[in-house]
């Protein structure tokens, strides 16, 4: 990783935040077209949002499915291994269920139907958002625990956010839903996030010697960190691809889009307010 020139000593802390600003400006009017439509931050995925999945085994393609289950709102078709699908449909009454089920057993008996009441799903909706918030909330109070230091610990904090929001809106945009699954990826995210801020922040801070000098010493383990989780997900993400393990494909994409996004908040967004912080004489050189 010593390979990778990373010298960011011509440039001002407001020409380094000019970019990551731009971009967490622009998710956050995404995040809040998708809950002007949908009440959701991200658009629900069937825990969320209720409705029926059917699990089942046909050589039948997706359009032969639509047209067999035309009278109900078939919403997803998922292909998976040895002629797996899966299919996801809207919420419905109880009298449309009962018909779903019985269509479903009577041409494919193997079949397995799970439903997920609306009710139900909007009361998971409010536990994943108060989970999603909680644990922002407790990043936050460790970090400026801590740091004991306004700045540096809400560089962090803002850095962690910008992440969780500009990956929330990047799923708007390729349309992967929040489910469950994905709600797990993005508290992931919150830990992975604050590492390599973490190391950085500690380098500038406690480390003697030239700014710069420090900046890219944190620059060439933190990337190195990160490059090694990026992988690893990478790697993940082919094999659920392969294999078409939806939520392993979910949670592996959302990861590795929240671990780019960091690379771009920590080694600007972050940089840029340490070094404001430096210059304004906030820390011993």
């Amino acid at each position: 990783m010593g390979r990778i020139h990373y010298n960011i000593e011509k440039y001002s802390p407001r020409q380094l935040v000019i970019l990551p600003l731009v971009i967490l400006i622009l998710s956050l009017l995404l995040i809040f077209m998708n809950m002007a439509a949908t009440g959701m931050p991200v658009r629900p995925g069937i825990d969320f949002s209720g409705g029926t999945a059917v699990t089942l085994s046909t050589s039948e393609s997706a359009d032969q499915l639509r047209s067999t289950f035309a009278s109900y709102p078939l919403t997803e078709i998922s292909e998976g291994v040895n002629n797996g699908k899966f299919l996801k449909f809207g919420a419905m009454d109880d009298a449309q269920f009962r018909a779903l089920s019985t269509l479903v057993n009577q041409h494919y008996p193997d079949a397995k139907i799970d439903q997920i009441g609306e009710s139900f799903g909007k009361t998971l909706q409010q536990q994943a958002l108060l989970a999603l918030v909680f644990s922002f909330i407790g990043m936050a109070v460790v970090i400026f625990i801590a740091f004991r230091t306004l700045v540096p610990a809400a560089a962090v904090v803002i850095s962690a956010f910008a992440d969780i929001v500009m990956t929330a809106a990047m799923m708007n945009l390729i349309g992967i839903p929040l489910t469950l699954g994905t709600t797990a990826a993005l508290l992931m995210l919150i830990g992975y996030s604050v590492d390599s801020d973490i190391l950085l922040t500690n380098r500038v801070l406690k480390r003697q010697g030239k700014l710069i000098d420090k900046l890219k010493g944190a620059f060439d383990t933190g990337i190195s960190m990160t490059s090694t989780t990026l992988a690893a997900i990478a790697a993940m993400l082919i094999v659920s691809w392969i294999g078409s393990v939806e939520i392993l494909m979910q949670i592996s994409a959302v990861l590795l889009i929240g671990l780019v996004f960091d690379v771009m908040n920590t080694w600007l967004t972050n940089v840029a307010i340490l070094k404001w912080y430096v210059q304004k004489g906030g820390s011993r050189q």
